[in-house]
């Protein structure tokens, strides 16, 4: 591995009086300590909220940029990261696998690394990376031939670097990693080539292994070293020997729940799409075809690995219909203590927080084709007839019945994060209103190699606006107000407590809108596509909000008409800070 830094932003590093080390209570605190982000989703909730309000309603017309940080050279791709920021330094990742350290004051680089990545790599949508993690001294995160490294905050230097997973079998990793008391979790990304699900805990002082929970049916997981526990029971929902090339990748990474001391992550599509060939034989009025526990939210004992309760949105799944969103830890309005998650399927739930228990069920998206809707139990009551063809009873058995489903298989919402504002009680969640041609082909499994057996062509529902920011009541499903934009949304959201909204467009813009009606109160031209995450904190008595601008993502490579339509925007790599100047505060 190699570290490149300036020979002037060294000399500076190492002069530098060390930071003070990030604890469990920071980490535990870190919405309500304004000045600064310790943790993705600004509280491992994820609610992405900041109780901020010196930028408001009234004065954010006021906001200027501060500062602009190259990622330079040759690697402008997707660029999704969100900042972490701690003691004047920022900190962010950029497409492949590189992390920089950068003065806040002045978004001079104080030190990079760069991820010498071997050849062979199969990351399956775009060399992206989502984000860091910050813990006593060091900063972690997860590179493309699935390592997570960790690295000294304050020099860059490594302090160890372990494997996930074998990268030539289909395993990368791309998400920001969660620390936990002293352990970092991470998950798997490849579900695109038979992969194996699963979360891990490593000690954050020394890399070492701790846990690993597989998340398919079948799997053992483990415990200091030793066998632990299956992981659900073996064949009973999945045929055969299936379940050994399962999918369900745990690629976004998870949240945290303090309350009830739990991790929840989501989980992929399981492997292959072809729903006819992992479920063969298998009825459709009970559970025996449902292929746990892919495509759900699984709750995790943080110092066991041990599934403590299990949601599944999508059982029986053929669509691509990932269930790895977000789910968001919140108090609704009456004082329950709740979690929620807007699917890839188009369907917006509501969980009970102590157990995972279906609450309610909306759909967030329209023209929603393969289910009817949602049972009392939380199970979709499907369209049979929408789902793809079985090739096996194809006359050539190549091509099953070619169907349309709506949403695509890149989801009513994606891997883009939603916000929720305790303020109006409302979540805010970018939605894309697409469909699918969608069809299935006989595949066999071959490491390394893609393991889909399905064919698709994504297409625009409508004609004026793909994207669709929607401000959601979760009490309710109402949709309260609606922003739509002509290209997908892709970025994440944030709200403040100023009464703001903020995300960014494909198109370049970076945007807030009222959190009550949805008016655009200020907009700026980044200059490339947004599919970043933005932050927002506190700085000698002035508020800042940083985001990253760099098109790329899932978008352009597996869009179809849609990435045909969207094909001349620019890619980039620029980080933009922004700050309302104290003079202009009271305007």
């Amino acid at each position: 591995m190699k570290r490149f830094a300036l020979a002037v932003a060294a000399a500076i590093a190492t002069a530098a009086v060390a930071q003070a080390q990030v604890t469990e209570e920071m980490l535990l605190n870190d919405t309500a300590t304004t000045g600064d982000v310790l943790t993705n989703g600004m509280g491992r909730h994820l609610q992405r909220h900041s109780p901020l309000d010196i930028l408001n309603r009234d004065n954010v017309e006021n906001l200027v940029p501060a500062w602009a940080f190259s990622l330079g050279g040759e690697k402008q791709r997707g660029q999704e990261t969100q900042p972490i920021v701690h003691d004047g330094v920022m900190y962010i990742t950029g497409s492949y696998s590189r992390l920089y350290a950068i003065d806040v004051k002045t978004g001079r680089e104080i030190w990079q690394y760069d991820a010498r990545l071997p050849e062979g790599i199969l990351p399956c949508c775009d060399v992206v990376n989502r984000g860091a993690a910050i813990f006593g001294d060091n900063i972690y995160f997860g590179t493309l031939d699935a390592r997570i490294v960790a690295l000294n905050k304050d020099t860059g230097d490594v302090v160890w670097n372990k494997r996930i997973a074998d990268y030539k079998a289909g395993y990368s990793y791309t998400a920001a990693p969660l620390i936990v008391n002293g352990l970092v979790i991470t998950g798997n990304s490849g579900g695109e080539f038979g992969i194996v699900g699963a979360v891990e805990a490593r000690d954050a002082e020394t890399g070492d292994l701790v846990w690993r929970r597989p998340v398919i049916e079948g799997h053992m997981g483990e415990l200091n070293g030793e066998e632990s526990t299956m992981t659900g029971t073996l064949n009973a929902t999945w045929p055969g020997d299936m379940w050994k090339t399962g999918g369900g990748a745990t690629w976004l990474g998870g949240s945290y729940d303090a309350d009830t001391d739990t991790l929840v992550f989501g989980t992929g599509n399981p492997a292959p799409w072809n729903s006819h060939l992992r479920n063969a034989g298998q009825p459709l009025d009970d559970n025996s075809g449902d292929n746990l526990y892919a495509a759900s939210r699984l709750g995790i004992d943080p110092a066991t690995g041990e599934i403590k309760w299990h949601f599944q949105t999508t059982p029986r799944e053929g669509w691509d219909y990932d269930g790895v969103n977000e789910v968001v830890a919140y108090t609704d309005r009456e004082g329950n203590a709740r979690f929620a998650t807007a699917d890839r399927n188009g369907f917006f739930y509501v969980l009970n927080r102590e157990d995972g228990a279906f609450v309610n069920a909306y759909p967030f998206v329209k023209d929603i084709s393969w289910a009817e809707g949602i049972d009392e139990n939380g199970r979709p009551i499907f369209v049979e007839e929408n789902r793809p063809g079985d090739p096996a009873e194809a006359a050539d058995g190549n091509r099953g019945e070619v169907v349309f489903a709506s949403p695509s298989f890149l989801g009513g919402k994606n891997w883009m994060p939603m916000a929720h504002s305790p303020d109006t009680g409302l979540f805010y969640v970018p939605s894309n209103e697409w469909g699918m041609d969608i069809w299935n082909e006989p595949i066999t499994y071959k490491q390394g190699a893609a393991y889909l057996g399905s064919g698709f062509t994504i297409k625009p529902n409508y004609e004026d606006h793909i994207g669709s920011l929607k401000a959601i009541d979760p009490d309710t499903g109402e949709i309260v107000w609606e922003f739509q934009n002509p290209a997908p949304l892709w970025g994440g959201v944030m709200t403040t407590a100023g009464g703001l909204v903020f995300t960014g467009t494909p198109e370049g813009e970076f945007m807030a809108f009222d959190d009550m009606t949805g008016e655009v109160l200020w907009s700026f031209q980044t200059g490339s596509g947004i599919v970043g995450q933005p932050i927002t904190w506190e700085q000698d008595g002035e508020q800042y909000v940083t985001v990253i601008s760099g098109w790329g993502g899932a978008v352009p490579l597996w869009g179809g008409e849609v990435a045909s339509a969207v094909n001349y925007l620019n890619q980039g790599g620029l980080l933009w800070t922004f700050r309302l100047p104290q003079q202009l505060a009271a305007n």
